[in-house]
C-alpha cells in the first residue's frame, strides 16, 4: 500500500465521539463541492470578464488550486458577506516564472499544468511526497504532443516544470483517461482558450466517474463554451471561445455528506443536509438511491434532503466505479451492516490519496471487522467491532470512516482527524455537534 502509517506520531489521536444507538434530530449545511469549486476557479481565471464564486469550498486542495492560479497571473480576493465568503476572480495574463504547490490535490496537480501550457515562461510543479506517486503521465504526454515543453526528466510524474510560449494551439488527441476522469477533464477546461480548440478521444478501458466528465462540460457550457460529445465513440469536442465571467453559487459538497448521512443510518433518527442541489451532476447524489436500498427512507424538498434511519442498516451489492468517493463511507457502513455487502469497479481508488481498498481493509480487519480485498472490489462481512486505532494515511476520507465507526464502537481513535481539512473545514467541530 502506498500510504505509510505514523505509527511514531500516535498523540495526534482523534477520540471518535460515541453515540450508540440514540437516535438524532438534526439538520446540517455541507460546505462546497471542491470539484465545482475547482473547475470554476479554473474557468474563472481562463474567462474574458472578472467572475463571483459564492460560497467555495474554502480547504487545503481548493486554496492550492487558487493559489497556483495567482501565482500564474491570476487575480483573487476573499470577501466576506453576512457571514459568507465570495471569491471575486479577475482574468489575467498567465506568465511565468511560477512556482504551484500541488499538495496532494488531484485536481490541482492535473488542471494546472494544462493552464500552465497556456502561459508565458517557466512554472514549477511540486507537491506533497505522496503527489510524486500519483498518475500524471497521460496529462504529461497529452501536452506533449500538443506541442507543449515540459522537464519531467523522463519520469512523467511530479515534480515537473513547464516551459510555455503564451499560446496553445490545441488540435485532436487521444488520452488514457481509464485510471482518473481528471485526465479528460484537464484538457477540456482548456479547450475555448486554445487557438484551435480542443478535441479529445479517450481509449483504454471504462471511464470512471463519468459524473465528473458530465459537470466538467455543464460547467464549460455555464461559461460560454460550445462542447460536443459523442459518448458512442468516447469523443469530446471543445470548440475556440470566449469564455464569459459568471457570478456563480457553488453548490454544497454532495460526496461529504456520506458520512453525515450515515449517523442517522447508523443511530436511527433524521439527518436533513440543507441546499442540496435538484438537477445536480455531482456523483454524491446517487447517495439517494444507495442509502435507500441500505435501508434508509429518503426524501427532498425545497429544505434539503432528509434521511430516516432505523439503526438497522443492509448489505448492498453495488458497481461504485461511477461513485468510487462514496466507497470508504459505505465500506464504515457495510461494516455495521445486518449482510454482508460487495462494493465492485472501485480498483481507481488505489490511486488515490492513498490505495483505499487496502487501506480499508487493514484498518477495519484490525478493528475486528471481516473485509477481503480483490483488486476491484471489496466484499465486507459484518462482524462486531472493537476500539482500536483507525490509521487514515493521511486521505481526508479514511479519517472520516474512521468517525462512521465510532459512532457505535467505542474506543476509536482516528488517527490525523486534521486531514479531513483537504475538503472539509473543521470536520471534527461540525461531526462533534452532531453527536452530542
Amino acid at each position: 500500500m502506498s500510504g505509510q502509517r505514523n505509527e511514531g506520531n500516535q498523540g495526534a489521536l482523534w477520540p471518535a465521539p460515541l453515540r450508540g444507538k440514540n437516535p438524532v434530530t438534526a439538520r446540517v449545511l455541507i460546505p462546497g463541492s471542491k470539484s465545482v469549486t475547482n473547475r470554476a476557479l479554473v474557468l474563472a481565471a481562463l474567462a474574458d470578464s472578472p467572475s463571483i464564486l459564492r460560497r467555495p469550498l474554502i480547504s487545503r486542495d481548493t486554496t492550492l488550486m487558487k493559489n497556483g492560479l495567482v501565482a500564474m497571473g491570476i487575480g483573487a480576493t476573499d470577501e466576506l458577506v453576512n457571514g459568507e465568503h465570495q471569491w471575486h476572480i479577475s482574468p489575467g495574463s498567465l506568465t511565468g516564472p511560477a512556482f504551484v504547490d500541488v499538495g496532494n490535490a488531484g485536481t490541482v496537480m492535473r488542471f494546472l499544468p494544462p493552464v500552465a501550457a497556456l502561459a508565458k515562461g517557466i512554472i514549477s510543479f511540486d507537491g506533497d511526497p505522496r503527489s510524486h506517486e500519483r498518475p500524471l503521465a497521460p496529462v504529461i504526454r497529452a501536452l506533449e504532443e500538443l506541442g507543449v515543453e515540459i522537464d519531467h526528466q523522463q519520469r512523467y510524474c511530479l515534480p515537473l516544470v513547464v516551459n510555455g510560449v503564451g499560446e496553445l494551439r490545441g488540435g485532436e488527441i487521444d488520452i488514457d483517461a481509464s485510471v482518473s476522469s481528471q485526465f479528460l477533464s484537464a484538457l477540456l477546461l482548456i479547450g475555448p482558450a486554445t487557438l484551435k480548440g480542443i478535441t479529445a478521444r479517450h481509449i483504454g478501458g471504462a471511464l470512471p466517474s463519468m459524473p465528473h466528465i458530465e459537470m466538467t462540460v455543464a460547467m464549460l457550457r455555464d461559461f460560454g463554451a460550445e462542447v460536443e460529445v459523442d459518448l458512442e465513440r468516447n469523443i469530446w469536442r471543445v470548440h475556440p471561445s470566449r469564455l464569459h465571467g459568471q457570478d456563480l453559487v457553488i453548490e454544497p459538497d454532495l460526496s461529504n455528506a456520506a458520512p453525515f448521512l450515515s449517523i442517522a443510518m447508523i443511530c436511527g433518527g433524521s439527518i436533513t443536509i440543507g441546499d442540496w442541489p435538484t438537477p445536480t451532476t455531482q456523483p454524491g447524489d446517487q447517495l439517494r438511491s444507495i442509502l435507500a436500498t441500505m435501508g434508509a427512507d429518503i426524501s427532498l424538498n425545497d429544505q434539503g434532503l432528509t434521511l430516516i434511519g432505523t439503526g438497522t442498516i443492509h448489505g448492498i451489492d453495488i458497481d461504485l466505479h461511477d461513485v468510487g468517493e462514496l466507497t470508504p463511507a459505505l465500506a464504515a457502513l457495510a461494516a455495521l451492516a445486518d449482510s454482508p455487502s460487495h462494493l465492485r469497479g472501485i480498483g481507481h481508488l488505489r490511486l488515490h490519496e492513498t490505495d483505499r481498498l487496502a487501506a480499508l481493509t487493514r484498518e477495519i480487519n484490525a478493528l475486528g471487522g471481516n473485509v477481503t480485498e480483490e483488486e476491484t472490489a471489496l466484499h465486507i462481512t459484518p462482524a462486531p467491532l472493537h476500539g482500536g486505532i483507525f490509521h487514515t494515511y493521511d486521505d481526508h476520507r479514511l479519517a472520516t470512516a474512521g468517525a462512521v465507526i465510532g459512532l457505535t464502537t467505542p474506543g476509536i481513535e482516528v488517527e490525523n482527524i486534521a486531514t479531513t481539512s483537504k475538503t472539509l473545514p473543521d470536520f471534527p467541530g461540525l461531526w462533534s455537534s452532531l453527536i452530542a
